[in-house]
């Protein structure tokens, strides 16, 4: 047998034992533990969280034009004090 064959038999024999090892199962176990939890939290992906922020920043636009319309179609706000705008905390309730 020469030497590279014999690296290559020790190669395949040390990939079966380390897939046949107990450590093999933890990991599979682990990784299905834990996609179990995560998908009974109620978590978003980061797709989906781009997607809602898109849509935030879109609607904050268009909120931001019709109050400078309607500002404009009052005369300029000046019929009383324009009341504050909500914190960015408030909108997540």
């Amino acid at each position: 047998m020469n030497r590279q064959s014999w690296l290559d038999e020790i190669q395949k024999n040390l990939s079966d034992l380390v897939a046949r090892s107990p450590a093999a199962d933890l990991q599979r176990n682990v990784k299905v533990m834990l996609n179990d939890t995560f998908s009974r939290l109620d978590l978003v992906t980061r797709e989906e969280f781009d997607v809602q922020a898109e849509l935030l920043a879109r609607t904050r636009a268009k909120l931001d034009a019709l109050e400078a319309q309607l500002n404009r179609l009052e005369g300029g706000g000046g019929h009383g004090p324009k009341p504050p705008a909500p914190d960015e905390g408030d909108l997540a309730s």
